[in-house]
């Protein structure tokens, strides 16, 4: 898989510390009266603290293999194509509602809907049900920062800092350490599931799921020799995925019709950004420019305020989460204080996400010509966190934030965090960062087998390169080997969990059918 060794959105270690320190002290006696105490936001930490230095970086090269090898004997992998439920199994709908008990009550109701179309997108929803399945499953005991919801569609296309379009991981609502086999087998039974609902052929499934394997083990391994910046820079941009797609049609395992789509829908890419969200979503209301409500999916925060909470002046509040906000930015001088806030609007996204609080934030630049979009989500605990440990971050959305720094080859230079007391005058965490930035992503319902095969390989590329950055490559390396022993055992798991989720979705379906969940279809 094609590769760049630019120094992509990198930068020396220390930097940031001392630039963020300086800006915190200058910035600490201006914050206005909306930071004290029970106000609606609490300032966030300036200096997000270093990882911690990872035990294996003491270990010899050798000795890291010797890990890996010997995690084999504990955790055969041949082991990992074995999966049944657990006899003491949680009620997958008891789960569910568990998640509902922390949402806003009358969207999980379109939550419920946009899980009830299919197989796939219930499975897109059910991201603590699989925690819950993996935590007894065999682990190697090699931690990686996890994703933690690495399925087909939380991959996608965005610009990158430099103006390049990247293919990246682009969801990290559960990001935590964890076992590195957990974030696979969520990417490969999405694989199986997907193909399912496409109508493809039980060989031609387990074929995309062997390929998407073997491309992570073969990924890793080379990752394993390469010299440590090489690693930390590696990246696939548009002209990589350009030229992987040209190699396919080549050697015809890839139509020219399906690369011709592939081709379009990067250059789409480059029109979604916060100039099309300006001209679809904002209009002149009492001779302001506003987001336009179109409920429930939109509706602008005024509609829902409720009286003495501390929101009767929406914009000094928000003059006060800025400047929170801003602590949190890693850089002295940054955009944001070029643009001014002018409105605010809820907005119901994703299909798991659906019920927690998403806001979109329009501000103007130079004129009223010059949009930005920015979009603050609700940042709850890991569905991860009960099996493999809290978060070290008080804050949520700090723990989104350094997981997203960590994993991604770029990030948004808007990316940051801040605890918000919400119209309903609770806390709650959340991450920031820009609403469309060349944003692009696969439709599923389009794949075809030669495509959906290639599309697999470059999720499983891209995340071996984001589990090479932070875990140890070596010894994972050793641990998956030459063979496809591990290849063929994660299709076999593939395939017995997606049994499992057709049974959890029809399930899933009785409880709506029989009233025990409210659905909401079509919206």
């Amino acid at each position: 898989m094609p590769t760049s060794r630019d120094a992509t959105g990198s930068r020396e270690p220390g930097r940031p510390k001392r630039t963020a320190r300086r800006t915190a002290t200058r910035r600490a006696a201006s914050l206005p009266a909306a930071a004290s105490a029970g106000a609606p936001h609490s300032p966030a930490p300036a200096v997000l603290p270093p990882e911690p230095r990872p035990e294996f970086v003491r270990l010899s090269v050798g000795k890291r293999v010797v890990v890996g090898r010997a995690a084999r004997r504990d955790a055969p992998r041949s082991s990992h194509g074995k999966w049944r439920p657990a006899p003491d199994r949680p009620d997958p709908i008891a789960l569910l509602e568990e998640q509902a008990e922390s949402r806003v009550p009358e969207l999980v109701p379109i939550r419920y809907g946009r899980m009830l179309v299919s197989p796939f997108t219930f499975f897109r929803g059910a991201a603590l049900i699989m925690a819950a399945d993996l935590a007894p499953t065999p682990q190697s005991g090699i931690t990686v920062q996890l994703c933690g919801d690495a399925h087909l569609s939380n991959f996608g296309l965005f610009g990158s800092p430099e103006r390049q379009i990247i293919f990246d991981i682009n969801d990290f609502d559960e990001t935590l350490p964890g076992p590195w086999e957990w974030d696979l087998k969520r990417l490969t039974a999405s694989l199986e599931i997907a193909g399912r609902d496409l109508g493809f052929a039980p060989d031609e499934r387990r074929d995309i799921v062997v390929t998407a394997v073997r491309e992570y083990r073969e990924l890793m391994r080379q990752a394993a020799e390469m010299p440590t910046l090489d690693v930390w820079y590696a990246h696939m941009n548009a002209d990589d995925v350009m030229a992987l797609m040209r190699t396919e049609v080549r050697e015809r395992r890839l139509g020219k019709k399906e690369a011709r789509e592939a081709t379009q829908d990067i250059a789409k890419a480059r029109t979604r950004d916060s100039m099309r969200v300006f001209s679809k979503r904002t209009g002149v209301v009492d001779d302001e420019l506003q987001i336009v409500a179109e409920p429930p999916l939109v509706v602008p925060i005024e509609d829902l305020i409720i009286p003495d909470m501390g929101w009767e002046d929406v914009r000094a509040v928000f003059d006060g989460f800025i400047q929170s906000y801003r602590q949190t930015l890693m850089r002295r001088r940054h955009p944001i204080e070029e643009f001014r806030y002018l409105h605010t609007a809820r907005k119901v996204v994703g299909v798991g996400s659906v019920g927690t609080r998403a806001w979109i934030h329009l501000f103007v630049g130079r004129d009223d010509e010059d949009p930005l979009f920015l979009q603050s989500k609700e940042a709850q605990a890991s569905v991860l966190e009960r099996f493999v440990g809290k978060s070290p971050y008080a804050n949520h959305g700090q723990r989104v934030v350094v997981g997203q720094r960590l994993m991604q080859a770029a990030s948004d230079i808007f990316l940051g965090f801040l605890r918000v007391t919400g119209v309903d005058g609770k806390p709650r965490d959340y991450y920031v960062r820009q609403l469309h930035d060349w944003k692009g992503g696969i439709e599923v319902e389009t794949l075809r087998v030669p495509g959906a095969m290639l599309y697999g390989r470059m999720c499983a590329a891209t995340l071996a390169r984001a589990h090479a950055r932070l875990g140890d490559r070596i010894a994972i390396a050793s641990y998956l080997g030459k063979g496809d022993t591990f290849d063929r055992a994660i299709a076999d798991f593939s395939v017995a969990y997606a049994d499992q989720n057709e049974r959890d979705y029809a399930t899933f379906v009785t409880a709506v059918n029989k009233g025990r969940l409210s659905a909401e279809t079509g919206v």
